[in-house]
């Protein structure tokens, strides 16, 4: 391995570190599975069940537990659709999306703490990689993203 992949690897670490402390507070109330729906409706808007179940990999008929259980604690809320009555739409409720946001700023606020740390003129250099890297590994799919909460 060279010392660039080597490199990587440990920074993805310290990465994967500040995402998994971000999400901790959040497990303590929503399983991951759960909150990954809740993620999913943030960033995505209201959503017929299926079209939900399909984005996430799941399968529609178990799909519905987990929903139940969502609804339950206060996190989606589901209606029929105006266009067929026998559709569901599930939207995120007040509670679920500042779930959500209190992970994303937690996440954030390490970030920033963490970058505090790095000489100014080193975090210029840093940016300019993390742009470099993001540029050349892409766009994560949404289901990739979605495994870890984010």
């Amino acid at each position: 391995m060279d010392a660039s992949t080597a490199t990587a690897l440990r920074a993805s670490r310290a990465m994967l570190g500040i995402v998994a402390r971000s999400v901790a507070p959040a497990l303590e109330q929503v399983s991951l599975p759960h909150f990954r729906v809740l993620v999913l409706l943030e960033t995505s808007g209201p959503m017929r069940v299926g079209a939900l179940a399909q984005r996430l990999g799941i399968v529609a008929s178990t799909f519905s537990r987990s929903l139940d259980r969502l609804e339950a604690g206060g996190w989606v809320r589901r209606a029929a659709s105006e266009e067929s009555r026998r559709e569901r739409i599930v939207t995120i409720t007040a509670a679920g999306s500042e779930l959500v946001r209190t992970v994303t700023s937690a996440r954030a606020a390490e970030l920033d703490r963490v970058l505090a740390e790095v000489a100014t003129e080193d975090r210029v250099v840093l940016e300019h990689a993390f742009e470099a890297f993001a540029d050349a590994a892409g766009e994560p799919a949404l289901g990739d993203m979605l495994v870890l909460g984010i």
